[in-house]
């Protein structure tokens, strides 16, 4: 008997999923819960189990493919199983149309996954003329690729031989000034480029900053900042720390936990814009960015005023872990009322971050770095940090994020050996 594995839908508000890599292959043999593939979303990373035990017979859906949720991504054949299970039991194994001629027809569509679809179209791509290296034929986005990569040395080639044949003959026909796009955005991709798709965390970030931008107007202000107390305290205690607790102590728990005092005094930076109202929050549950080789995550603390400087930090080691691998769940992304983003770590000393919708702010820590200031009328050299912060003026003024910025700050310049990690 052929059992159907489907797409799954890993949260409420998911819609498509991208098989990023599968763990099986066809002919392997399977057991009732193992982990058969994993699957990106715009939100997680997560393994999909399989709900049957039996023999893999065939790969749907290839990797890095995007496809809905509920779509048909691998069969499984399995032995002695019968309607108990509660699921529909195939009386003969699982048959796939051959692809047809005509590239608009239903039929084709559903050979092809939307994300190849929707590419091919962007791209102007004539489906009935290929023939796909995927399982029965089945066009792929590498397929997909390779036509545009050929489409656009073709379109090179002819921009060539028409500017040759303008410089042989001051009678030539002038070239056409418009030319069909080869892309959404009309990018000419040569044969030479590297095409990457994009993926469902991608596009999403992707879509939210620019729905940032457009509906939030964005204002910053910047306040330097003093830490070189923090700095010599951390130094003093850091290796016996990791020493103890089996992780590094970073500076990053000490800067939430100066800003989530100051959230308390000026709660109006821990508010949403909500249309015709706005809405204060009353729990503190700070967003941290967290970037990994090709995405930026951004968990949430939750109760992160709660929370001491060692419950902080062991948190923001709990969520980066998760991030590295792959691990965050729904519960992790959700509920954030203040961003902090610690740009510093990259050697910034000065950024304007996009808020992170509908919170209210986001703020920045910049990189620590050792500069000579002015204090008691002589010459220092201090460890000195910018804190950038980013508002939306429909909710904040400049009044009162001045005031919390300076509250961050003298919070954070008087952080030395007295301030309590547990």
């Amino acid at each position: 008997m052929a059992e159907n594995i489907l797409m799954p839908q890993l949260g409420e508000s998911i819609t498509e999923g991208t098989i990023t890599k599968w763990m099986v292959n066809a002919g392997d043999k399977v057991n009732k819960y193992d982990p058969i593939c994993e699957v990106n979303t715009d939100k997680v990373n997560a393994e999909v189990p399989s709900t049957f035990s039996g023999i893999i017979s065939e790969i749907i859906v290839q990797e890095w493919e995007t496809v809905e949720v509920g779509t048909l991504i691998c069969t499984i054949k399995t032995e002695g199983e019968s309607e108990e299970h509660g699921n529909t039991v195939d009386t003969e194994p699982v048959k796939h149309e051959e692809p047809l001629a005509v590239p608009h027809q239903e039929g084709m569509k559903k050979r092809l996954s939307p994300a190849v679809l929707k590419l091919a179209e962007e791209h102007h791509i004539d489906i009935s003329t290929m023939t796909g290296t995927g399982n029965g034929g089945r066009i792929t986005r590498k397929d997909i690729q390779a036509a545009i990569e050929g489409k656009g040395q073709e379109t090179a080639t002819a921009v060539k031989q028409a500017v040759k044949f303008e410089s042989a003959s001051t009678t030539a026909v002038p070239a056409a000034k418009e030319q069909k796009p080869l892309t959404s955005i009309e990018i000419p991709v040569h044969q030479q480029d590297q095409v990457i798709p994009v993926t469902a965390v991608r596009r999403t970030i992707a879509d939210r900053m620019l729905q940032s931008k457009h509906e939030a107007p964005h204002a910053w202000t910047m306040a330097e900042c003093d830490i070189t107390n923090l700095v010599n305290y951390r130094s003093k205690i850091k290796d016996e720390f990791k020493q103890q607790e089996g992780f590094n102590l970073t500076f990053m728990p000490f800067f939430i936990k100066a800003v989530v005092e100051a959230l308390k005094e000026f709660p109006m930076l821990n508010s949403q814009w909500a249309g015709d109202q706005i809405i204060v929050k009353k729990g503190i549950h700070i967003s941290i960015a967290v970037a990994t080789d090709d995405a930026l995550y951004v968990p949430v603390i939750k109760d992160a005023d709660q929370k001491s400087i060692f419950g902080l930090a062991k948190a923001v080691n709990d969520l980066a872990e998760k991030c590295k691998t792959g691990k965050l769940t729904i519960e992790d992304m959700t509920g954030g009322t203040f961003t902090v983003n610690n740009t510093g770590s990259f050697g910034s000393i000065l950024s304007a971050p996009i808020i992170n919708q509908p919170q209210a702010a986001i703020m920045s820590v910049e990189a620590i770095t050792k500069r000579p200031v002015v204090v008691d009328n002589m010459i220092a050299i201090r460890d000195m940090m910018n804190l950038c912060l980013s508002l939306d003026h429909r909710v904040l003024d400049g009044l009162v994020c001045g005031r919390f910025l300076q509250s961050v700050k003298q919070k954070l310049q008087i952080m030395d050996m007295d301030i309590k990690l547990y």
